[in-house]
């Protein structure tokens, strides 16, 4: 064997790797972005029971970028608009868990109908109509960076002015709502800003894998934490590292970025849950 020949492969490799790198590294900083603040909120989606609801978002995301895709308006405004639609009528008719597992279960049908629907009438590339569904690493233009980004930005922002009643109202409405905290305007602004983030997840990880980053990173720190600021650092990390580090697994394969972003949330949440299950033990065995 000649080394120099190994070297030669291994530098090439390398070269190659990092050249794809730095055509997708818009989708690096959108995944970034998005791991960190999907971590964040996905604490109060955990917290407020509304798993379910994240999925029922995406789906009229999903709508709203179908139908931009097939009339050729830019797909991240479709999908801001169906998200935001979707988001207010949970936020406003679904007060009760009830009236809002009911309104997901119909708005979901009825979204990934009208999605699919306008991408069978699409006559564009198939990858294109895919990568609304599942994800796809060079679906982050540079013109949408910016948007996507700001938009991040903005939830984060607007997580944190209303952090503290969002927390109080998450994990006691009751006793929120008599202390005279705003719990109409606080659910209704945090359905707002669910819809915002959903909309930037479709784009990285697809309409039908968004609770990958959504949910899984906030109720795997859940099974290792519980204090209010190791919780949310603790699912922001998690969800960072499942997002840059399926699109930098997803460079060197031939996979959608969805299914190692999916899996290795899905490992860190198993190792969590281990952990939580051993720390249970030895509690109870004191």
């Amino acid at each position: 064997m000649n080394w120099s020949d190994v070297g030669d492969a291994l530098f090439g490799g390398v070269s190659q790797y990092g050249a794809i790198l730095d055509l997708v590294q818009n989708s690096v900083y959108a995944g970034a972005v998005l791991g960190l603040v999907g971590g964040l909120i996905g604490v109060f989606v955990m917290q407020r029971d509304m798993a379910f609801a994240v999925h029922g978002i995406s789906e009229l995301s999903f709508a709203g970028a179908a139908v931009a895709l097939l009339i050729g308006a830019d797909v991240v405004s479709g999908s801001i608009v169906g998200s935001l639609i979707a988001a207010a009528l949970i936020g406003v008719l679904g007060a009760r868990a009830r009236d809002r597992n009911s309104i997901i279960g119909v708005l979901m049908p009825f979204g990934l109908g009208v999605g699919i629907l306008c991408l069978s009438l699409y006559n564009g590339r198939s990858a294109t109509r895919f990568s609304l569904l599942t994800g796809q690493i060079v679906s982050v233009q540079s013109g949408q960076l910016g948007w996507l980004v700001v938009i991040g930005v903005v939830v984060l922002v607007a997580l944190l002015l209303i952090w503290r009643p969002l927390r109080f109202d998450s994990l006691d409405p009751q006793s929120a709502a008599a202390r005279g905290v705003p719990t109409t305007a606080v659910s209704l602004a945090f359905m707002l800003l669910l819809g915002l983030i959903v909309a930037v997840a479709v784009h990285i990880i697809g309409a039908l894998l968004v609770m990958a980053l959504l949910v899984t990173p906030a109720a795997a720190a859940m099974r290792v934490a519980s204090g209010p600021l190791s919780v949310p650092v603790l699912a922001a990390l998690f969800g960072f590292v499942s997002a840059v580090g399926g699109v930098l697994l997803a460079v060197a394969g031939t996979l959608p970025v969805s299914p190692y972003i999916t899996t290795i949330s899905f490992a860190i949440y198993l190792v969590c849950r281990l952990i939580g299950a051993r720390r249970d033990r030895t509690t109870r065995a004191l």
